[in-house]
């Protein structure tokens, strides 16, 4: 479900008054790549890109670009990799007269614009929460580890503090039960791409303030992602579905790319969280089923494959620890 804030048209706080002519487009990861496409096939006038510089690959001297600027290349749009590139005058535009851009627009950039850009260069944000739920860096992450049945995408007028600003447009997008990661920011890559078009095909509608209690969405680390076997099974099952759950097996790591909740494994006497009884490994209030794996070095394969290679001791136990040790 997609909702506009009401209002007339009239002046925001971005100082907007008619639909921008002159776009600077800031965004990293592939995930900001379809809006930039979306904003270009719709007919805006996107006159620059701003990205991280190019990073390089291995231990050579070769570098990659990031998936926003290879496609901005493509599209044969001006790419730079300093914001104080949109405050030159006339710098995008080819001529020496009047600002470079009418607006920015916000994708995943990943770095905090300064206030004396955003004083000179008005911007809009593509947020992939349902504001004020999940400022910050790793909405969608959060979204599911919190169990949350929804989420979305918001445009929103970007200000100096994190996430803050007024919304002008938001869209609902239901969590399916199980999704993965991938598959969830994919649609709401699609759905923001529609809502970020839509919003600024004409002039830009007065926003709405943020309502409700803010939470924050912190970038989810390594240490995070490693399976803890003696906490509940739902909340290993939806870490896994980050798809970079981790754990160790005899010693090296072993990532869990796909697995299920299921009852503890029946027994004589309840096996200590880790074990592996079958394809199931023992949780802190239950078990989860192993599907898909992928043992450190080698790629990723069926649980029933790597089972059989491996062939584990009864009672061995992920983290490295077989039943009975100390």
């Amino acid at each position: 479900m997609t909702t506009a804030c009401q209002g007339g048209v009239t002046r925001d706080p971005l100082g907007v008054q008619s639909p921008p002519r002159r776009l600077a487009y800031l965004g990293t990861p592939e995930a900001a790549v379809r809006p930039l496409r979306a904003l270009v096939e719709a007919g805006h006038n996107v006159r620059v890109v701003v990205t991280r510089p190019d990073r390089r690959r291995g231990r050579g001297a070769a570098t990659s670009p990031s998936p926003v600027k290879a496609e901005a290349e493509r599209l044969g749009i001006r790419v730079v990799h300093d914001l104080d590139a949109l405050l030159e005058r006339g710098a995008t535009a080819g001529t020496g007269d009047g600002p470079a851009v009418d607006l920015g627009v916000v994708v995943a950039y990943g770095r905090i614009i300064p206030e004396r850009v955003l004083a000179r260069v008005p911007m809009v944000n593509l947020h992939f929460s349902l504001l004020p739920r999940w400022r910050g860096a790793a909405p969608v992450e959060r979204a599911i580890l919190a169990g949350d049945e929804a989420t979305g995408v918001c445009v929103m007028a970007l200000e100096p503090e994190l996430d803050t600003g007024p919304v002008y447009a938001r869209a609902v997008v239901p969590i399916l039960p199980g999704e993965h990661l991938g598959p969830l920011r994919e649609r709401l890559v699609e759905v923001g791409s529609r809502l970020l078009v839509d919003t600024l095909a004409g002039p830009l509608r007065s926003p709405e303030p943020q309502q409700g209690e803010p939470t924050y969405a912190e970038k989810v680390g390594a240490a995070e992602l490693r399976l803890r076997w003696n906490h509940p099974s739902a909340e290993l099952a939806r870490l896994v579905r980050l798809d970079r759950a981790w754990t160790t097996w005899r010693g090296r790591r072993m990532r869990i790319l796909e697995a299920e909740e299921v009852p503890a494994p029946v027994g004589a006497a309840a096996p200590p969280p880790g074990t592996l009884v079958g394809d199931v490994v023992v949780t802190g209030d239950g078990g989860l089923r192993l599907v898909r794996v992928q043992p450190e070095g080698r790629p990723a394969m069926g649980a029933d494959e790597w089972r059989r290679g491996a062939r584990p001791a009864d009672g061995e136990r992920f983290d490295g620890e077989r039943a009975g040790s100390s």
